[in-house]
Protein backbone atom coordinates (compact mmCIF):
# COMPACT_ATOMS: atom_id res chain seq x y z
CA UNK A 1 0.00 0.00 0.00
CA UNK A 2 1.40 3.38 -0.90
CA UNK A 3 1.56 6.30 1.52
CA UNK A 4 -1.43 8.03 -0.08
CA UNK A 5 -3.74 5.05 0.48
CA UNK A 6 -2.49 4.64 4.04
CA UNK A 7 -3.46 8.24 4.86
CA UNK A 8 -7.01 7.92 3.52
CA UNK A 9 -9.81 7.86 6.06
CA UNK A 10 -11.84 4.67 6.22
CA UNK A 11 -14.74 6.37 4.48
CA UNK A 12 -12.55 7.77 1.69
CA UNK A 13 -10.85 4.41 1.15
CA UNK A 14 -14.23 2.65 1.03
CA UNK A 15 -15.63 5.19 -1.45
CA UNK A 16 -12.55 4.77 -3.65
CA UNK A 17 -12.88 0.99 -3.46
CA UNK A 18 -16.56 1.17 -4.41
CA UNK A 19 -15.68 3.38 -7.38
CA UNK A 20 -13.07 0.87 -8.54
CA UNK A 21 -15.54 -2.01 -8.27
CA UNK A 22 -18.16 -0.10 -10.25
CA UNK A 23 -15.68 0.68 -13.04
CA UNK A 24 -14.52 -2.94 -13.14
CA UNK A 25 -18.11 -4.20 -13.29
CA UNK A 26 -18.90 -1.91 -16.21
CA UNK A 27 -17.00 -4.24 -18.53
CA UNK A 28 -15.49 -1.30 -20.39
CA UNK A 29 -12.05 -1.41 -18.76
CA UNK A 30 -9.11 -2.77 -20.82
CA UNK A 31 -7.37 -5.81 -19.34
CA UNK A 32 -4.16 -3.98 -18.36
CA UNK A 33 -6.15 -1.29 -16.56
CA UNK A 34 -8.39 -3.94 -15.01
CA UNK A 35 -5.37 -5.64 -13.44
CA UNK A 36 -4.08 -2.31 -12.09
CA UNK A 37 -7.51 -1.52 -10.63
CA UNK A 38 -7.70 -4.98 -9.07
CA UNK A 39 -4.31 -4.45 -7.41
CA UNK A 40 -5.32 -1.00 -6.14
CA UNK A 41 -8.64 -2.38 -4.89
CA UNK A 42 -6.89 -5.17 -3.02
CA UNK A 43 -4.66 -2.64 -1.23
CA UNK A 44 -7.66 -0.48 -0.35
CA UNK A 45 -9.54 -3.52 0.95
CA UNK A 46 -6.63 -4.44 3.23
CA UNK A 47 -6.54 -0.84 4.46
CA UNK A 48 -10.27 -0.91 5.26
CA UNK A 49 -10.04 -4.31 6.96
CA UNK A 50 -7.14 -3.10 9.10
CA UNK A 51 -9.00 0.01 10.18
CA UNK A 52 -12.11 -2.01 11.02
CA UNK A 53 -10.05 -4.43 13.11
CA UNK A 54 -8.46 -1.52 14.97
CA UNK A 55 -11.91 -0.05 15.65
CA UNK A 56 -13.16 -3.42 16.87
CA UNK A 57 -10.25 -3.70 19.31
CA UNK A 58 -10.89 -0.20 20.64
CA UNK A 59 -14.57 -1.01 21.16
CA UNK A 60 -13.66 -4.20 23.04
CA UNK A 61 -11.34 -2.21 25.31
CA UNK A 62 -14.09 0.31 26.02
CA UNK A 63 -16.50 -2.46 26.98
CA UNK A 64 -14.27 -3.92 29.68
CA UNK A 65 -16.08 -4.46 32.92
CA UNK A 66 -14.90 -3.18 36.28
CA UNK A 67 -13.55 -6.62 37.19
CA UNK A 68 -11.38 -6.66 34.05
CA UNK A 69 -13.53 -9.07 32.07
CA UNK A 70 -14.77 -8.13 28.63
CA UNK A 71 -18.46 -8.10 27.84
CA UNK A 72 -18.91 -9.00 24.20
CA UNK A 73 -22.11 -7.78 22.66
CA UNK A 74 -23.40 -8.32 19.16
CA UNK A 75 -22.97 -5.14 17.17
CA UNK A 76 -25.75 -4.26 14.75
CA UNK A 77 -24.43 -1.83 12.17
CA UNK A 78 -27.94 -1.16 10.94
CA UNK A 79 -27.13 -2.22 7.39
CA UNK A 80 -29.55 -4.28 5.41
CA UNK A 81 -27.96 -6.93 3.25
Amino acid sequence: MDATDAKLSFEAALAKLESIVESMESGEVPLAELLAKFEEGTKLLKNCESRLKDAELKIEQLKKQKDGSVAFEKFDAGREG
